[in-house]
């Protein structure tokens, strides 16, 4: 479910109520198939690894961020269930330990 939200009788933006859900590779239909709990967690860990302040910290190559970022990697590498949706938050968490922990 999309929920919008409304400022002053303007649509200023939107929400989805489970996000995990739509995690896909690109221009794939999302599977039908609930996300798994893990699949959820890492979603939530891998949102907060890619926004600010923490971005921040990885491109600063602080120690703790890039713990956070192969420990990410690793976890969504060796996901078994929800593959799919585990690949696709993959691409971008293996770009990043790429680009800033190797």
């Amino acid at each position: 479910m999309n929920c919008h939200s409304v400022q002053r009788g303007a649509v200023v933006g939107w929400s989805l109520t489970d996000p995990a859900r739509y995690l896909t590779a690109p221009f794939a239909v999302p599977d039908a198939a609930p996300p798994s709990i893990a699949t959820r967690r890492l979603l939530t860990e891998c949102l907060d690894l890619i926004t600010q302040p923490v971005i921040y910290n990885v491109e600063d190559s602080d120690p703790v961020a890039l713990a956070r970022l192969r420990a990410a990697d690793d976890a969504l590498r060796n996901q078994r269930e929800d593959r799919h949706r585990a690949d696709a938050l993959h691409r971008l968490i293996a770009q990043l330990v790429e680009d800033y922990a190797a």
